[in-house]
């Protein structure tokens, strides 16, 4: 009989209260990875420094704790507790109900981070268990949640009190939830870098950190009186700087600008934005406002000071952000983002008052330090050399058959032209990627096999980059062309393949070529890093079979291990001699049958996303791990032996 499939009013689901962050918790905190799990302290830390905007918060103390719980707590007013026009105190509504808030008018907060009012109530969802105490009119009030639930009686609609205080503020303890996470441990550093980095855009704020998880806690205090000033130092601090450090505010239609930059001696460009202290990963109108006025203004100078001809085109924006490094931070009373992760700004106003304030300023400035301006201009005109002859080689390049996208020699390409379904595997060496040329699905699976390791670009100069045949062939092979400061053309929505899976041997040469190559996508083309397109093959490390049948499982059963701690599991289930091991050396040892079941088959492959969330973090890993200082790369290496293992 068939199954009645009645689509009626019946059919309608509801799910009432935080029920819907659960079900759906990457619409919130955009995954349930380390990235998301993490976004829970940033949430209710936000929470604390709009509190410090509104000018009552000078404290935020953040403590990750021995059961794996995080506790932050500040000395901010202390959330409202009083009776709520639904009958039930304030402070009970913030933490249960999505878009519940003081931040939808100015009543309360002139500018916040916290806008969308969901951040509390999601943490709360999102979590085993929440504490509250409020500190708030002479007493400490208390409340708790159970996965969103509350589990504290009211007397009369209103919290119970712990006791007397005279002190203020709000203390929140809570345990992220291990059904929705797929791990739950905090990554310290990056939670460090974020409190460090929030102080710099709050140069009045303390914030103390504490992390008692290990053998010796450890206690450290955020202070940073010279704000963005000090962050800009901090960011070039290993590099050689071509002039002091710039800084200038302004203020238009009750929105705030803050701008520091600084150029160094490297053919990089790195500009971060911040909007209510929130980083905009993805950019924004203010990026585009500070970018488009600050070129149109440094043309104008090289025009007057006889750098650029009458003849001569204008310097591109590329150009003249080379060896840039800027922090554009905007208050904005409405700030609108795109997504809840809040990671591009939207608000035009805000790109046309940054625009305004940069061209005032930089003026300015550059009139008075006229040293500093030709030192930048210079900068400038080292770029346009190297990319009009880079224009030059690269049309040169791609107007040779050989090098176009099916036939280059070394990409065997799928059939599909849909790059929404296709993906590429870069493999290493020609014996794995013959392997996974027979085993792919010829469809939507393509294959580039690398030789060796490729070159470490963040070494290397910039015409040593773009002659390495390795990275040639990807550049070629992607479609979307490789970032604008070293070619001033790459569009990601050219990309062909939304998928780009690194495919290495699981063992430390294949961890070095990880590190080499995705060192390239961040310098060269970040965005596809920071919209997911970029991803890591999970090979197996041993391949375990039975000798002879066992309860549950019949001789011959196979079983493949990722890792030893797998194996280890693996030996305690079964009785020694009753099974037999292959360790896999490299991808080249597996047949294609093997390959396709454990590295390529989509229904069964293990794919680990690789995220940047912190870009300050990322720049500071990379040009320790991949540059010329031997002793500090030792150094994070041993830190973080027992965190060997790469975030999904």
């Amino acid at each position: 009989m068939a199954k009645n499939n009645t689509y009626d009013a019946d059919s309608i689901t509801v799910l009432e209260g935080l029920e819907a962050v659960r079900k759906r918790p990457g619409m919130y905190i955009g995954s349930v990875s380390t990235k998301g799990l993490n976004h829970l302290i940033y949430e209710i830390v936000d929470n604390a420094v709009d509190e410090h905007l509104a000018g009552f918060c000078t404290e935020i103390h953040v403590t990750l704790e021995k059961d794996g719980s995080a506790t932050i707590s500040d000395n901010g007013r202390g959330v409202p507790v009083g009776m709520h026009a639904k009958g039930v105190s304030a402070e009970r509504i913030v933490y249960t109900t999505l878009h519940a808030g003081g931040k939808f008018d100015d009543s309360a907060y002139k500018t916040s981070g916290g806008l969308h009012g969901v951040g509390s109530s999601v943490v709360n969802a999102l979590s085993a268990y929440m504490d509250v105490q409020v500190s708030r009119d002479g007493y400490i009030h208390h409340d708790r949640y159970e996965r969103g639930i509350p589990v504290v009686e009211l007397e009369d609609g209103l919290l119970p009190t712990l006791g007397k205080t005279r002190k203020t503020g709000t203390k929140v303890n809570f345990l992220p939830d291990d059904t929705i996470f797929e791990k739950t441990k905090f990554k310290a550093e990056e939670v460090k870098s974020r409190m460090h980095e929030t102080t710099y855009l709050n140069p009045n704020l303390t914030i103390i950190f504490e992390d008692l998880r290990g053998a010796e806690p450890e206690h450290i205090v955020y202070h940073e009186p010279d704000g963005i000033l000090g962050f800009i130092r901090e960011l070039n601090a290993k590099k050689e700087s071509v002039h002091e450090p710039v800084y200038f505010k302004g203020e238009a239609d009750g929105i705030e600008v803050e701008v520091a930059f600084q150029y160094v001696n490297e053919f990089e460009e790195n500009i971060l934005g911040f909007c209510n202290n929130i980083y905009t990963q993805e950019g924004g109108t203010h990026i585009t406002g500070f970018k488009t006025k600050f070129t149109m203004v440094m043309n104008q100078y090289a025009r007057e000071l006889g750098i650029l001809k009458e003849k001569d085109q204008n310097f591109t924006g590329v150009d003249v952000r080379n060896g840039m490094t800027a922090i554009v931070a905007v208050k904005h009373p409405a700030p609108r983002f795109e997504g809840q992760t809040k990671t591009k700004l939207d608000n035009p106003d805000a790109g046309t008052v940054v625009s305004s304030v940069t061209n005032d300023e930089i003026q300015l400035y550059f009139d008075k330090h006229l040293d500093d301006l030709k030192a930048v201009l210079a900068c400038a005109e080292k770029s346009a050399k190297i990319r009009r002859a880079e224009e030059k080689a690269k049309t040169n390049m791609l107007s040779k058959p050989k090098f176009s996208i099916d036939s280059n020699g070394k990409l065997a390409n799928c059939e599909s032209r849909n790059a929404e379904e296709c993906e590429v595997f870069i493999v290493e060496g020609d014996s794995a990627g013959g392997s996974a040329k027979t085993a792919r699905n010829r469809r939507t699976q393509a294959i580039l096999p690398i030789r060796g390791k490729i070159l470490n670009v963040e070494k290397a100069s910039i015409d040593k980059v773009l002659a390495n045949a390795e990275i040639k062939t990807m550049i070629n092979s992607f479609g979307c062309g490789f970032l604008e400061g070293y070619g001033n053309d790459f569009d990601i929505s050219k990309l062909r393949y939304h998928k780009i899976i690194l495919m290495t041997d699981a063992d430390v040469d294949g961890a070095h070529i990880d590190t080499l190559l995705l060192t390239f996508f961040y310098r060269f083309m970040p965005e596809l890093i920071q919209q997911g397109h970029v991803y890591l093959a999970t090979p197996p490390l041993y391949r375990a079979e039975l000798n002879k049948k066992e309860k549950g499982a019949k001789a011959g059963t196979v079983e493949y291990l990722y890792d030893d701690k797998a194996l280890e599991k693996y030996r305690k289930m079964h009785p020694s001699g009753s099974f037999s091991l292959q360790r896999y050396k490299g991808l080249g040892e597996m047949d294609p049958e093997q390959l396709w079941e454990t590295t390529l088959n989509p229904e069964t492959r293990i794919l680990k996303q690789v995220e940047i969330e912190d870009a300050r973090l990322a720049t500071e890993v990379t040009s320790m791990l991949m540059g010329s200082e031997v002793p500090p790369r030792k150094q994070f290496i041993y830190a973080h032996a027992d965190e060997a293992e790469i975030d999904a």
